[in-house]
């Protein structure tokens, strides 16, 4: 089989989510496994059922549904990635469910190629903050969904940082006061490919998804926040340099090169690099877990 391109979707997972760091890697997994189970544990799927995973990357949610609905059952995989699709059926088919597992290209707002009432439930995990049209999405979950089927997902609501970055005057939670001109520079770079007010990531938060569930017609919807204010981990510099936070923006060292000449390159990192590496500053998130079911 040949392989597909890979696209930003597909090497955002595979190198700049991490910048090539395995420690950092593994920390990211270590974090996503609990947050898998609790969205498979929503979705209440039994032996025989029907899972529809959305946005399924490469697959962590969707081949722990494989598990969950037996050889009877089966999963759909859909992504906006052709490559992402295609390693999740390599993976599949290293692991003999390929047979039970169906391979969907198609975006969150439009699933037009899943059936009315064909799906027992719907997963997804931190892909309704790439979606614009977040109505629509809801929309076709529930039209995808059999009646008593469960919609379980996972969001990071990006506001609740976002917005104590504004008002605090950090960056990335961490202060650089003392070059606020340069700061501005780099933040500039990424407000202009994600502004705070219209894009996808910050449009939302959770009372929105509560919202949008109901509009839609789900009966019974159900929604946890967690927000957590702590001191980030310490994190090599190369690593941080080398680092996207999604798959649309530059990674860091991308974006200082972009507005930064050598010299103030060298002024930035000066006041950073040592709260980098040092564990400095504070990292405040919050993530958002709903699940509801058709009625």
């Amino acid at each position: 089989m040949t392989a597909a391109p890979e696209d930003r979707w597909a090497t955002w997972l595979a190198r700049r989510r991490h910048g090539d760091d395995p420690d950092l890697l593994r920390r990211t997994l270590e974090y996503l496994a609990p947050v898998r189970d609790r969205v498979i544990a929503g979705a209440h799927l039994e032996d025989g059922a029907t899972a529809l995973d959305v946005g399924c990357g490469d697959g962590l949610i969707a081949f722990a549904a494989c598990d969950e609905v037996g050889e009877s059952g089966s999963v759909i995989f859909s992504d906006v990635s052709e490559s992402l699709l295609q390693r999740c059926r390599e993976l599949a088919s290293e692991a003999g469910v390929v047979e039970r597992c169906r391979f969907v290209l198609a975006r969150a707002s439009d699933l037009t190629a899943i059936g009315d009432s064909s799906v027992d439930a719907v997963t997804l995990r931190s892909v309704l903050v790439y979606e614009s049209d977040k109505a629509a999405a809801f929309g076709e979950f529930h039209r995808v969904l059999r009646r008593g089927g469960w919609l379980s997902l996972f969001e990071p609501i990006n506001r609740f940082g976002a917005d104590a970055d504004v008002e605090h005057g950090r960056f990335f939670g961490r202060d650089l006061s003392a070059v606020a001109d340069l700061a501005a520079k780099v933040r500039a770079v990424y407000e202009a490919i994600q502004p705070r007010d219209t894009d996808p990531m910050l449009d939302f938060d959770e009372r929105d998804l509560v919202r949008l569930a109901e509009d839609v017609g789900f009966a019974e919807v159900h929604l946890q926040l967690n927000a957590d204010i702590e001191s980030p981990e310490p994190i090599a510099w190369e690593t941080f340099l080398n680092t996207s936070g999604n798959p649309r923006i530059p990674t860091f060292g991308e974006a200082m090169d972009q507005v930064l000449t050598a010299g103030e390159a060298a002024q930035l990192t000066a006041q950073l690099r040592p709260q980098v590496e040092g564990g400095l500053g504070d990292r405040r998130s919050a993530v958002a877990y709903l699940t509801a079911r058709r009625s």
